[in-house]
């Protein structure tokens, strides 16, 4: 190379420092458009989405002629990018959570994209392309997959307790006592429960899941101010009524699965389709596995339930990435223009499991000209008119991981005071705030 990038690790990511930048910006890396890509995708090696993302590398080299080797990777996926970065060299692209977006723009390892550069852009939907931009109002990834919350639900013992469909949370509640008290599998054993929840701290896994009915109640974690800053925002009058209407669905309702607090997403997975709860909040990319295991006869999919405000929930999705140091900028541009286009779009639906294409980002891409299956439209519904991305401030995680560790304990210990416990959380996510510079206090 022309110009020589150093690399410093900080914890377990990176921050790039630049040898010689002025004004302008880091200086460029020696060009050449041949260059092979290297592309990095977060998935288990070996799986169905390794093989999905292969399958679309394949079809963008016969597209235009660039190559592309695709390196599957699920653990230590960080470690392992911060490796590669302290050595100066690291993959020219990464597939990764949209929500990494701000991690990894603070850690200085991708560059900013020109959309101007990235055929179809314009074609993407506006809130994924919100999601791609950071707190400084510039745009560091490009989204490809979308996806958003929904409500799944046993459909037989739903006919078995004679309930409709919830269209609001008072309907919600009922149909989740009816679950968890009226033996809607018939095996005369008092086994089965209203509503699945990975309640654990892991990965913050609680907070993940309570977005869906926290915002839908006009709380939220920390909002935003008129000048671009934060404030806590747990202990507000509309966020301290969502947590304790959530929280008495485990202490009061008892319509939670036992031991909610300690699981994460697989035992709360195995929980709904092995029978013992009726309800799930969760995304479309567990249909195959419950189309498998349970039969897709046996559940629906509808949106969550309106709540006090509206039906909003979490949305989420994959970006790519365009890593700093790449010496085929115009090769990263490519892949990122093909895989919003409306051939890729689709060729990323197709199949009947793991798709590496949600929902489409697209929105010139139907998602029921792939699907005819009528569930993957009620998705895509519900993510293009009720949900919402976590914000893309330098660093979520903390701010999830606190309100996890909080909503956790709640559910966990149905003596704590709600308000008292979310006021402490205030106090924390200020703390996380002011540490990353968008305090608004």
């Amino acid at each position: 190379m022309a110009t020589k990038i150093k690399w410093v690790a900080v914890g377990i990511g990176v921050t790039l420092a630049v040898a010689a930048c002025g004004a302008s910006g880091p200086a460029k890396v020696e060009q050449d458009a041949g260059a092979p890509l290297e592309l990095w995708t977060r998935t288990t090696p070996g799986g169905d989405g390794e093989k999905g993302m292969k399958k679309l590398a394949a079809a963008f080299e016969k597209a235009t002629g660039t190559k592309i080797e695709v390196t599957a990777i699920f653990d230590d996926f960080e470690t392992k990018l911060s490796q590669r970065a302290a050595q100066k060299d690291l993959p020219d692209i990464v597939m990764n959570d949209s929500s990494q977006l701000g991690t990894m723009v603070t850690q200085g390892i991708v560059r900013e994209v020109d959309l101007a550069k990235i055929t179809g852009s314009d074609q993407l939907l506006e809130s994924a392309l919100a999601a791609a931009k950071f707190s400084d109002g510039k745009t560091y990834g490009v989204p490809y997959s979308a996806q958003a919350s929904a409500l799944m639900i046993r459909k037989d013992w739903r006919a078995k307790v004679g309930l409709p469909a919830p269209a609001d949370l008072t309907q919600f509640v009922a149909l989740a006592k009816a679950f968890t008290t009226q033996d809607p599998d018939g095996n005369g054993k008092n086994d089965t429960f209203g509503l699945a929840v990975p309640g654990s701290t892991k990965r913050g896994y609680a907070s993940w899941y309570f977005s869906n009915f926290l915002w839908a109640a006009g709380g939220d974690f920390v909002a935003k101010q008129p000048d671009g800053k934060y404030k806590p925002a747990m202990s507000t009058p509309e966020s301290v009524a969502a947590t304790k209407w959530f929280r008495d669905l485990a202490c009061t309702e008892k319509v939670v699965q036992p031991g909610a607090a300690t699981m994460d997403t697989p035992p709360t997975n195995e929980t709904f389709e092995s029978g013992r709860a009726g309800m799930y909040v969760v995304g479309p990319y567990l249909m195959p596995r419950f189309d498998a295991s349970l039969g897709k006869d046996k559940y629906e999919v509808v949106p969550v339930p309106k709540g006090v405000k509206d039906s909003t929930v979490l949305a989420e999705g994959g970006s790519a990435y365009l890593m700093a140091g790449s010496k085929n900028e115009a090769g990263q541009n490519a892949w990122a223009s093909w895989i919003i286009s409306p051939d890729a779009q689709k060729l990323g639906m197709e199949g009947e499991k793991a798709f590496n294409v949600q929902l489409p980002v697209n929105k010139n891409v139907d998602v029921s000209a792939v699907r005819s299956d009528p569930r993957w439209k009620v998705y895509a519904e519900v993510y293009r008119d009720h949900s919402r991305y976590a914000p893309s401030i330098p660093n979520w995680t903390p701010v999830r991981q606190a309100s996890a560790d909080t909503i956790n304990a709640l559910i966990a210990d149905c003596g704590l005071d709600v308000a008292a416990e979310l006021t402490k959380l205030d106090g924390k996510l200020a703390d996380a705030l002011k540490q990353q510079g968008i305090s608004a206090s």
